[in-house]
């Protein structure tokens, strides 16, 4: 019986992607990044107290990792200490949060009416330990007296302690603002009526959607990649892009709204278990399936349309959960939600685009352009670039090839790879661009493969914490 070339390659493609699962599955980890959250302040001025209530992942703070210039606390210098502090028991680490007060006091910025206050600590509260590998919250309070008559005060702190989402309490058209990098809010009037408007909530929560894609939503650009590599052509993606918008759009304001809190109930009363650490590894599913379905198919499948769409109703529950982080505000509750929804659309275009521009001249010559010499010279220069982003971040390879999966915890390193690899593939499907569907073969195919392999193990991965709670 004759089998067909592409039927060969087929077949090596599968047994290459079980061999690439069956490794990562035996040197399963349960290394996971620990995302930098923002901190949530609520403050309230109360008989002649400013007080501040702030929800926050201390353990970044006393470890002293510069939250302003790390998006995956492994990545810094601190990751040890920061893993030493996660594991201690609440007890412990308050009073380490404790000692440290002074230190953390003198980046706090916090005035009335322009007169410098004196931050006093209140108290902390710390969970207990849980998950070693997923961020742990607590909460501290301080206060500091305010002047006889203060009508206004500004409050800030140093950019090393990262994002603060500050939020004015139990005032009529309250306060609310995002402070990044070391900035001051407004002046606020202790009255109230120092609402940000619509517009400028909108687009203070667009970024923050985007940055949930680009860099740190990695299984969210793994899925759209996975709906690119199906066919690079407008009316099917357009089709597959659209839908997965919809349903997550769905999602994320129904769980933004509070509509999907008794799904939430049933799991922790029946299972025992929060139901997004059920969504995140069905997300990290959804990925492999829609990469392998494209190992097999050239074209939109009848059902795929419907699996799209299902799978887009579960990652906008995972855009949810990280908006909840940010405590969105009452008054501009919709303007928020909106803008954090627009930011999460321009973020997967700009991945879609960003891939398109990488693939275009192998399509074109795929697709009959005669421009072979054109192509091999731009794949060339682009491999090139990707070794030397490569030497950029030569410090982290090491560690990488003794332990290949932490390069998903190395986002530089790993679009460095991404680079070159990439570079290579569209260089080879050139030179065989007589194969029919070289493009496929040579490129699509790959990436799909690789993709599939990663949604695999984050499946595996995702599944067993959840079970073991490790």
């Amino acid at each position: 019986m004759d089998i067909s070339p592409f039927t060969r390659v087929r077949v090596a493609f599968l047994r290459l992607l079980s061999s690439a699962v069956l490794i990562w599955f035996t040197t399963l980890s349960t290394a996971q990044a620990h995302e930098v959250i923002p901190a949530i302040a609520d403050m309230r001025a109360v008989d002649g107290e400013l007080r501040f209530e702030i929800r926050a992942n201390i353990e970044s703070f006393i470890a002293g990792v510069n939250l302003s210039e790390t998006e995956d606390i492994n990545e810094s210098d601190r990751a040890e200490i920061y893993d030493n502090l996660r594991a201690l028991p609440a007890a412990e680490l308050a009073a380490q949060f404790e000692a440290f007060w002074p230190q953390m006091a003198q980046g706090i910025t916090l005035t009335a009416d322009g007169t410098p206050l004196v931050p006093i600590f209140g108290s902390v509260a710390v969970e207990p330990v849980g998950n070693v590998e997923v961020v742990r919250f607590s909460v501290f309070e301080f206060s500091a007296t305010l002047p006889e008559g203060a009508e206004t005060v500004q409050m800030g702190w140093a950019p090393e302690f990262g994002v603060l989402v500050l939020r004015q309490m139990d005032v009529p058209l309250p306060y609310d603002g995002y402070l990044a990098g070391g900035a001051l809010s407004d002046q606020i009037s202790l009255a109230g009526g120092g609402q940000t408007t619509w517009w400028v909530t909108f687009a203070n929560y667009i970024p923050v959607g985007f940055d949930h894609i680009v860099p740190k939503g990695l299984d969210h650009i793994l899925f759209v990649l996975g709906l690119f590599f199906l066919a690079a052509r407008f009316r099917p993606l357009l089709l597959q892009v659209s839908l997965f918008t919809l349903a997550h759009t769905i999602t994320l304001a129904a769980a933004a709204l509070g509509y999907t809190d008794f799904v939430d109930d049933f799991t922790q009363g029946a299972f025992g278990i929060a139901f997004i650490d059920i969504v995140e590894p069905l997300i990290a599913l959804s990925i492999a399936y829609v990469a392998i379905e494209n190992i097999f198919t050239k074209g939109i499948s009848p059902w795929r349309p419907f699996v799209i769409f299902i799978f887009g109703l579960l990652h906008g529950l995972g855009f949810a959960s990280v908006l909840a982080e940010f405590g969105l505000p009452e008054e501009t509750f919709v303007a928020a939600l909106i803008g954090f929804n627009v930011g999460v659309e321009v973020g997967q275009l700009a991945v879609i685009a960003a891939m398109f521009f990488f693939v275009w001249q192998a399509l074109r010559i795929d697709r009959g352009a005669n421009e072979i010499g054109r192509g091999l010279a731009l794949y060339g220069f682009l491999a090139v670039i990707g070794v030397v982003l490569i030497v950029f971040d030569s410090a982290q390879v090491p560690a990488v090839l003794a332990s290949p999966l932490l390069i998903l915890d190395t986002p530089a390193l790993l679009f460095a790879v991404t680079f070159v690899a990439m570079a290579v593939l569209c260089s080879i499907s050139i030179v065989l661009r007589d194969r029919i569907d070289a493009y496929r073969l040579f490129v699509a195919v790959p990436a799909s493969v690789v993709i599939a392999a990663i949604g695999l193990y984050w499946f595996i991965a995702r599944s067993y914490g959840t079970l073991t709670g490790i």
